[in-house]
């Protein structure tokens, strides 16, 4: 059986289990998006009782492998709370607090790196507040981060395979129950291999143009 045998034959639950894939990562998209901006902004506003909190929570993150960030979510806390939540929505609020924290960073440097000049120089050529915000900060703050922020949505997407170790039925899941039936793993991992790639590349690839193309060292200041 060939990977395009097995891609055949078993599209219907590679189908449905990409789809619960997809599903993660909707949620886990918008709301690290959303409230990571949020709180990135916050954070570059109010330096101490925001900031501080909020890189120290950060640092912790990215020093705790994601796995046992989402085993003790999803084993200790639960014994501890005498709660069972749904494995589907335990690996998307571990991964959604993950990405909303890893944002926020992203956020929050550009923000205070932010050219103070260009403020200054909106003033004076009459400028409101709200014009200055619209026009000069907010598109050079999207060039800043688009492509930071895209690559780490990649990777949350990446991460989403270790939501099978609880259970989750996505694409991962799927592919290892069908290699339990046909067991050809060679094939299956290639072609969940590929159908990673199809995916991945086209996000980094354009991540790396716009890095490359928009964004601007501002060290130079």
């Amino acid at each position: 059986m060939t990977v395009i045998d097995i891609l055949v034959k078993y599209q219907q639950a590679l189908s449905d289990g990409l789809m619960v894939t997809f599903e993660m990562c909707f949620v886990i998209w918008t709301v690290g998006l959303i409230l990571g901006s949020i709180l990135g902004s916050l954070a570059a506003k109010w330096r101490l009782t925001i900031g501080l909190p909020a890189r120290l929570i950060a640092f912790v993150l990215s020093g705790m492998p994601v796995l046992v960030f989402l085993f003790w979510l999803h084993y200790p806390l639960q014994s501890l709370l005498g709660i069972v939540v749904d494995p589907f929505i335990t690996a998307v609020a571990t991964l959604s607090i993950i990405n909303i924290f890893a944002v926020s960073e992203v956020v929050r440097i550009v923000l205070r790196d932010f050219p103070a000049q260009y403020i200054v120089a909106a003033k004076v050529c009459g400028l409101s507040q709200f014009q200055t915000l619209l026009f000069i900060q907010l598109p050079i703050v999207l060039r800043q981060t688009i492509p930071a922020l895209l690559m780490i949505q990649v990777n949350m997407l990446q991460t989403t395979l270790f939501a099978s170790l609880i259970s989750v039925n996505e694409i991962f899941r799927v592919a290892q129950q069908i290699n339990s039936v046909v067991y050809k793993p060679v094939e299956i991992y290639t072609a969940l291999g590929f159908l990673f790639l199809c995916i991945c590349l086209p996000m980094n690839g354009f991540a790396l143009f716009l890095r490359n193309k928009f964004t601007r060292d501002f060290s130079e200041r």
